[in-house]
């Protein structure tokens, strides 16, 4: 069942979610609305021409810092000292060259203008956080996502050149500050650097501090 949203601040058990993940439709970007949703495992999927969907899988593609597997060739990436990393230095520049990435079997992109909105609101008040991969001053790739406790709920990420995006995420794993990386969407690169499925209890568990 599809449950329609309106002003009142509340999501329907995440449980009661379609097979493909799909919760809820309507309400909006605000702030509050946001953080409850992603304290929930809920998170807004949509395009420009259907209402805010909210989604809450059943299963969670993730990925454990400690299960972090980087090639011999990405080690030596890494030591080449190529790239610089920055966190939170041009988050409005992150996401927009995430938007305009063009992306095997999309039309288009997810992120709008609304969500582009609500992502930087959502950063001014520290819950967004940016991580930017630099080529000297060239800003070649970098990610976004929404911070819940010491879980990083990965949004979108961006590459302009070989290994840029991979950079910011090593960057990520390997700080210390997060128990979990919540990658959202499989991907074959992302699943070669020892991403997995959970199911949503597991990954609850881990968002209120339980597991």
């Amino acid at each position: 069942m599809i449950f329609r949203l309106d002003e009142r601040l509340l999501f329907p058990d995440p449980d009661l979610a379609e097979p493909d993940g799909l919760l809820a439709v309507g309400g909006d970007l605000s702030v509050n609305r946001l953080l409850l949703a992603y304290q929930n495992g809920i998170f807004p999927w949509y395009s420009d021409d259907t209402p805010i969907l909210w989604y809450s899988p059943h299963e969670r593609f993730v990925l454990y810092p400690a299960e972090l597997r980087v090639s011999k060739s990405m080690n030596q990436v890494l030591r080449s000292n190529r790239f610089r990393v920055t966190v939170d230095q041009c988050f409005d520049r992150v996401i927009a060259a995430c938007s305009a990435v063009l992306r095997e079997g999309q039309d288009g992109t997810w992120i709008t203008d609304d969500m582009k909105v609500a992502y930087q609101q959502l950063h001014q008040k520290g819950y967004a956080h940016s991580v930017e991969v630099w080529q000297q001053d060239d800003l070649v790739g970098g990610l976004y996502g929404v911070q819940i406790a010491d879980v990083f709920c990965g949004e979108s990420m961006f590459s302009m050149v070989s290994n840029a995006s991979k950079v910011a995420l090593i960057h990520l794993c390997t700080g210390g500050k997060y128990r979990l990386i919540d990658c959202q969407v499989h991907t074959a690169h992302l699943e070669s650097m020892g991403a997995r499925m959970i199911s949503r209890e597991e990954y609850m568990q881990v968002v209120k501090g339980e597991l």
